[in-house]
């Protein structure tokens, strides 16, 4: 997988750094940066909303604050009313951005202490408050501010990210202002795509602000932003000679009583994504049903370990946990599928097993927890997990090694190199089945010969995009099922 082929993602401290090699190493003055993000985030708003009644821009005494009284230089140089509402000690206000705030003040912008004040429910709000640099909850004037921002029910326009959000994790502090447009600048923050940001940045816009390629190189990113369509062109065409035996057999095992159809989702998934056999290893009692749903499937009724032996040496990959469950059988079935050192997607019930100590993980598995596994997984709670995604999901990839996938708003999948994110999918996912459909897509893609961490990658984008097509006719009673007809269009 060439990494080159996805867009790089920054924490907050990578993104200073960057700021600094352009600065240090590069010779670009800090307040020609701040000037070229001003007029990004400028002809953005005025591309956005034309022009506006008035432009209220809230400016705190940092760079973002500085970046602020930019913009409300450039809209009171174009004619627009404008006012900047100050938060926190002018006095305190130092380097680059004092000299922003003196070229606006000198320019003619009328600046008001936030405290003499309120925001308005007129023209565009700019929030250039507290930028990346939050370490902790916003409290005081600041929460006042952004919860004036957000009832006043004006556009709204964050300068380089929505103030509360946290640049890292995208986890609210406390409070986040909602923007309508956010305008991010020099390195695209990982925070922006994980967890709750989308529901508070808007439409996102990048500005590179001229920063040379050298500097990237300086600072390299760990983490980077998939896209389907160069993971799609990575997958070869079929030949002419194309048989099922060169696009391997797949075989589920899981389906304990009353969850046989976990395990019909995840194998009428590897089948639409290209498997050329699929077998289910399940409860005798549920063999009829399974065929006549899909007859395409072979399902075979298993009682023990010994049981499903012939069928672990006739696979080529091996996809378990849906519908498992934890009783004996489901320990006999998972304790030969380890055994058996066959490529293997873990999930659901799989993954409440080796939580539970009941088995022990084997190297080059693929594990696809949702947050709760995880935290099941890791030992803390389920909030531990969502307060610090990446941080869970590296955790995870170091205690069980192989690919991690990290399934919620900004999926991630870590390997031990490589950090991923796919923020493909949307909230109509949230509907039970989801997940044993993506365990059935990665498993069709390693036994088409996928190494284990492009198939998790695809597999991930390729499960969110079918659901962003199938959720145009509606995200409420989307359910897995849907996504099937659409994972077969995308892969051609």
């Amino acid at each position: 997988m060439d990494l080159d082929d996805f867009e790089a993602l920054y924490t907050a401290a990578q993104t200073r750094a960057l700021d600094s090699c352009a600065i240090n190493d590069h010779q670009i003055p800090g307040i020609t940066l701040m000037s070229r993000a001003a007029e990004a985030a400028f002809d953005c708003l005025i591309g956005t909303w034309a022009q506006p009644e008035c432009v209220q821009v809230l400016c705190g005494t940092g760079n973002n604050g500085g970046d602020g009284y930019l913009v409300a230089d450039l809209a009171h140089k174009r004619g627009i009313k404008t006012t900047v509402l100050q938060l926190g000690d002018a006095d305190k206000i130092g380097g680059d951005a004092l000299l922003a705030r003196e070229q606006a003040l000198a320019n003619g912008v009328e600046v008001i202490p936030f405290d003499d004040a309120a925001v308005l429910p007129i023209g565009v709000v700019v929030d250039a408050l507290l930028g990346t640099g939050l370490g902790g909850d916003v409290r005081g004037d600041y929460a006042e501010a952004i919860a004036e921002i957000n009832a006043a029910g004006t556009p709204v326009l964050a300068v380089d990210i929505p103030s509360g959000l946290c640049a890292d994790t995208g986890r609210v502090l406390g409070t986040a202002v909602r923007a309508d447009l956010t305008v991010t600048f020099i390195g695209l923050k990982r925070g922006l795509f994980a967890l709750q940001a989308p529901d508070y940045t808007g439409e996102l816009q990048f500005a590179g602000l001229g920063v040379p390629a050298q500097v990237y190189r300086q600072v390299p990113a760990d983490c980077f932003r998939l896209q389907l369509e160069p993971l799609l062109d990575a997958m070869p065409p079929r030949p002419a000679t194309a048989h099922k035996g060169l696009y391997g057999t797949v075989l589920v095992i899981g389906g304990d009583y009353g969850m046989a159809g976990a395990a019909a989702l995840a194998a009428e998934a590897a089948l639409r994504c290209g498997a050329g056999l699929v077998r289910v290893a399940t409860r005798p009692q549920h063999v009829a049903a399974l065929v006549a749903r899909t007859p395409e499937i072979m399902p075979v009724g298993v009682e023990s370990g010994a049981d499903l032996q012939p069928l672990l040496d006739s696979a080529d990959t091996l996809v378990v946990g849906p519908g498992l469950g934890q009783s004996p059988w489901s320990e006999y079935l998972l304790q030969a599928a380890l055994a058996s050192g066959k490529p293997m997607v873990l999930d659901a019930d799989g993954l409440n097993l080796l939580a539970a100590g009941k088995v022990q993980p084997r190297p080059r598995m693929i594990v696809t927890p949702h947050p709760g596994e995880a935290a099941r997984l890791l030992g803390v709670s389920t909030a531990e997990v969502q307060a610090d995604r990446f941080a869970a999901t590296s955790a995870l990839q170091q205690k069980l090694g192989g690919v991690v996938v990290l399934k919620g708003n900004g999926s991630l999948i870590a390997s031990e190199k490589e950090m991923l994110l796919s923020d493909y999918g949307n909230p109509g996912m949230a509907s039970g089945g989801m997940g044993d459909v993506l365990s059935g897509v990665i498993g069709a893609l390693l036994a088409q010969g996928q190494e284990p961490l492009a198939a998790a990658a695809l597999g991930v984008c390729l499960h969110g995009a079918a659901a962003d097509i199938a959720a145009e006719e509606g995200m409420r009673g989307l359910v897995a099922t849907d996504l099937m007809p659409w994972l077969r269009e995308l892969l051609g």
